[in-house]
């Protein structure tokens, strides 16, 4: 099959989130597989490609591509993906991309995303790619299924026979700009094509065209489309998606396990298995060492890696965490950024508790790797989760997962039952300071048992979140679109 797949990140050269892990690991399992793949990316002034083997395209350089009426001058690049044969396209557009951080708050962030969904299309156009399937990701290309349509539909050499495909990562980001900038979408939409009700209000939302015209709208697990259907879940745009029937789809992400398996992952002092859990035990000592924590050999360690947003459901942390560090002889760790609030409240669990709490702030894919590894369990109290990530590399690494029932969480992880051994974390259902403090101290007393302990740990490491697996569902998805072209 011929795909032509945009996303505003992609790992590790470009990485706010697992969009990033997505965008990278779906079209490395497509290429693999044999299909043709084509990514393209943003060049991002923050990627760093010293160590990727990277070239300009010959045939793609001094472009120009008219977005509002304005001329933007840019170039193309491609990169090798890690470990593997596929070459990505990066969009090199100094005036847009050479921005302090991959997301702005400037008041052209459509215009950049716009910018590079319009050189995927006429880099297709140039290059006589005639792509069978396009595939959007997130608000930031929302807009390709509407181009497609309207301002490239005359092309039918290229995209006569191209279907659409967009991909919900999480809905609670939608982009949404000033209906005053509609004249930003010429050439090839009219404001007669978008949603009338927000142009009422004043307002234009890229996801909601997105999930209005492509050919099919699919999300990062089963139970979050259920969710993202209910005006709970759907943050104003649950009633577009049910109007779409059987077009929605959910498929949970998979798990890069190139990249993440503790057997060959290079970012943590010792490898180990299911079989030689020594190994993790190690990397606890090591880990402890590293963060200055004080060595507590049977203590057990929890670990946090998260964006500190409200979404990730750290006010219940507020009056529980304190009380656990309280109660037990226990290590934390947490890393991640996000809003002032929490990362005061993290910062102040470390003054409070020192050498027995520790926060770092921002964001290491070293560390990140070191913290599923050296950790004994992983918290993960969400609000709403689309998918996850970390819960599923945390079973991977014999990390037992602690997670609230939501989302891409309740689809990853079973509750462990003692009395029949079967289960792979700590599930909690209700959102609320108890649920929280049950689920720690559930996970607590389970550690001071060593023969449960290590069953629940095995249960887990034997799970299978590969992309071998879940890659196979998009597969499906693209046949079935293709042939009903």
């Amino acid at each position: 099959m011929r795909i032509c797949f945009l996303s505003a990140e992609f790992a590790p050269f470009a990485k706010r989130g697992g969009l990033a892990d997505v965008s990278s690991a779906l079209p490395r399992y497509l290429a693999s597989r044999g299909h043709d793949v084509r990514v393209f990316v943003p060049l991002h002034s923050q990627m760093d490609l010293r160590s990727a083997e990277h070239s300009a395209v010959e045939s793609l350089q001094g472009l120009t591509t008219q977005v509002g009426g304005r001329d933007f001058h840019y170039d193309v690049r491609t990169a090798r993906a890690p470990d593997s044969d596929l070459w990505i396209f990066l969009v090199d557009c100094p005036e847009l991309f050479d921005r302090p951080a991959i997301y702005t708050d400037a008041p052209d962030e459509h215009v950049r995303y716009l910018l590079l969904t319009r050189a995927a299309l006429e880099c297709c156009q140039k290059m006589r790619f005639t792509p069978q399937i396009l595939h959007s990701n997130d608000w930031h290309t929302g807009f390709a299924s509407l181009l497609l349509r309207q301002a490239y539909s005359w092309d039918e050499q290229v995209f006569g026979a191209t279907r659409s495909v967009f991909t919900i990562h999480n809905i609670g980001y939608q982009g949404v700009f000033p209906s005053a900038d509609t004249g930003d979408l010429q050439p090839g939409i009219g404001s007669g094509a978008l949603y009338q009700p927000d142009l009422a209000a004043g307002h234009i939302n890229p996801m909601r065209e997105a999930i209005i015209h492509a050919d099919r709208v699919t999300t990062v697990s089963p139970t979050y489309a259920d969710e993202i259907r209910t005006p709970a879940g759907g943050h104003g745009l649950d009633a577009d998606l049910r109007s779409r029937g059987d077009a929605v789809v959910g498929i949970l992400n998979g798990v890069d396990y190139e990249v993440w398996d503790p057997e060959r992952d290079s970012y943590i002092p010792h490898q180990y298995g299911p079989d030689s859990l020594e190994g993790k035990q190690l990397n606890k000592d090591s880990l402890l060492d590293l963060l200055r924590l004080a060595p507590a050999p049977q203590a057990p360690l929890i670990g946090m890696v998260s964006r500190l947003t409200e979404q990730k459901g750290l006010d219940l942390l507020f009056e529980t965490l304190p009380e656990i560090l309280e109660a037990y002889d226990t290590r934390f760790v947490v890393l991640g950024s996000g809003e002032p609030r929490y990362e005061q409240f993290m910062q102040s669990l470390q003054d409070r508790f020192p050498r027995r709490a520790v926060f770092h702030s921002g964001y290491s894919e070293e560390l990140a790797h070191f913290i599923e590894a050296g950790s004994d369990m992983l918290l993960m109290p969400s609000l709403y989760e689309p998918c996850g990530l970390n819960q599923m590399y945390s079973l991977k690494y014999g990390t037992v997962p602690i997670v609230r029932k939501t989302g891409g969480l309740a689809d990853s992880v079973t509750h462990f039952d003692p009395a029949t051994s079967e289960g792979t974390g700590v599930v909690f259902n209700d959102f609320d300071a108890e649920g929280v403090r049950w689920a720690l101290s559930t996970a607590l007393e389970w550690h001071g048992w060593p023969s449960i302990w290590r069953r629940l740990v095995r249960n887990g490491m034997q799970q299978d979140f590969s992309w071998e697996r879940q890659g196979g569902l998009y597969e499906d998805l693209y046949s079935e679109l293709i042939a009903s072209a």
